[in-house]
């Protein structure tokens, strides 16, 4: 009943930009979005945190991301988005958000849901 869209990844030089995006809805039902999360992962690595966001807008980001990307969000249309910026080639890797939810139906839905991923490829 949770429906997630990504999207936004591509292929980027580095040095360049790239922003994606984050939409969750509950179709028919009403949903409340709480906390949300970027992660990635690179061939072969496991799955990391690179920046989440409380629903009040506190953030938080991986070392190796700070100061480079900013995550936001949109509470109103329940989308967050990551901006992206100096990539590096390091950067590369299938990006996954993540968000906490209550769907509210004949029984309250608490629960937890991942997005399809989109690639993010930074080469030369």
């Amino acid at each position: 009943q949770v429906q997630v869209a990504e999207s936004g990844g591509g292929l980027v030089q580095p040095g360049g930009s790239l922003r994606l995006s984050c939409a969750a809805s509950g179709s028919i039902f009403k949903i409340t979005v709480n906390d949300m999360g970027w992660f990635r992962q690179a061939p072969g690595k496991e799955r990391e945190l690179v920046a989440s966001i409380t629903s009040g807008g506190n953030t938080n980001y991986a070392d190796s991301v700070k100061g480079r990307f900013t995550i936001s969000r949109d509470n109103a249309k329940n989308t967050m988005y990551l901006q992206m910026n100096s990539l590096k080639p390091e950067d590369t890797a299938v990006y996954y958000c993540n968000f906490d939810y209550i769907l509210w139906r004949d029984e309250m839905e608490v629960g937890r849901k991942w997005g399809q991923g989109t690639q993010v490829t930074v080469s030369s």
